[in-house]
């Protein structure tokens, strides 16, 4: 059985949270601020490490800061929980070592999955190095050691270019050579089927990665890329990508899970797509749009009707009727391209 320490001065929370781990068949220790659970981090070596980074005595970053410093501690996976959500204060988590972020309120299924996620990949790190597959001495010093450091090396290193709101990025049979990280801003890539109606395959945010075809140059790219809102990139080669992995397992690992998941992501959406009503697809996207523009519920998103019929799959017809619908029902308000969520709950649970 996997130990988690849970960090977290919410009362309620912290023993709600525990509860749910402990359902989850992990054994849970807690602690009410981050003074204490740097002691119990030292004393009872978890398996991983779930923490808030708004706390007495310590904070989170404290926390991280001290665990990190001590080699009995440093390799403990370390997942940050906060109401934050500015890209800058991720980021710096992130810069600082950590292994995964989540946001408050967040869904169970969520956490879950980023515990097991960072569990599996500490085994599989874990064993590499055992096999002597993986060693510091394969690694220049000047290596990149993870995917959060690699991130960095875009944002120094990077070719910076910007676009306005509804700028193409790229078309589809341009040739690919650059992998982009986006600064800030969203994007969405889309195609066009035979009837030259638009199909939206994905939406991308702040600090995801952009331009993944092929690792071979001047691969044709398989669909377009527009700006959703202004949006800044930095990007480089492939080759120099390249020559980072070939540097670094350990990157390569990472970039492969992240790949993976979005993967996983594209396929839950075809399948909502092919087999949700079309009610559930035009809640699933509000929300879908909700969550990359990083809005919170009950704050107004601004987006076209065409873009969120690409999304759901369905006619932009349909889409306008029910939305009408949702307003007729008190889960939506609509003031021109503007809509406001009125009842999550009741739109989560739409079917």
């Amino acid at each position: 059985m996997k130990t988690i320490l849970l960090i977290e001065d919410d009362t309620a929370l912290r023993e709600n949270t525990a509860e749910l781990l402990e359902l989850s068949n992990y054994k849970v220790i807690t602690s009410p601020n981050g003074k204490v659970g740097i002691a119990k981090a030292q004393e009872e070596k978890p398996d991983i490490i779930v923490c808030d980074i708004m706390m007495p005595e310590v904070d989170g970053y404290g926390v991280l800061e001290a665990l990190s410093d001590n080699t009995n501690t440093n390799q403990i996976p370390f997942i940050f929980l906060s109401a934050k959500t500015e890209h800058k204060e991720i980021r710096k988590g992130m810069d600082m070592g950590a292994d995964d972020y989540l946001t408050k309120p967040f869904e169970e299924d969520e956490l879950l999955s980023a515990i097991e996620s960072r569990l599996a990949k500490a085994e599989i790190i874990s064993k590499i190095l055992k096999d002597q597959f993986h060693t510091p001495k394969e690694e220049s010093k000047d290596s990149l050691r993870n995917l959060h450091e690699l991130k960095n090396f875009f944002d120094d290193h990077g070719d910076i270019s910007k676009y306005k709101k509804g700028v193409s990025i790229f078309k589809e049979g341009d040739h690919s050579n650059n992998i982009f990280l986006i600064i800030k801003g969203v994007i969405k890539t889309h195609k066009m089927d035979e009837s030259g109606k638009e199909l939206i395959t994905a939406l991308f945010k702040a600090d995801d990665f952009l331009g993944f075809t092929s690792f071979v140059d001047n691969t044709p790219y398989q669909e377009s890329a527009t700006a959703v809102e202004d949006t800044e990139l930095a990007g480089i080669s492939k080759n120099n990508l390249k020559e980072i992995l070939e540097k670094s397992k350990n990157i390569s690992l990472e970039l492969m899970e992240l790949l993976s998941d979005n993967l996983s992501e594209i396929k839950e959406q075809l399948l909502q797509m092919a087999y949700s009503s079309v009610r559930k697809k035009t809640a699933q996207t509000i929300l879908q749009f909700v969550e990359v523009l990083n809005k919170k519920p009950d704050e107004s998103i601004k987006i076209s009707r065409n873009d969120l019929a690409s999304v759901a799959g369905i006619a932009t017809e349909s889409l306008i009727r029910t939305l009408s619908s949702f307003k007729k029902d008190g889960l939506i308000e609509i003031e021109g391209r503007t809509i406001k969520i009125l009842d999550l709950p009741a739109l989560q649970l739409i079917e």
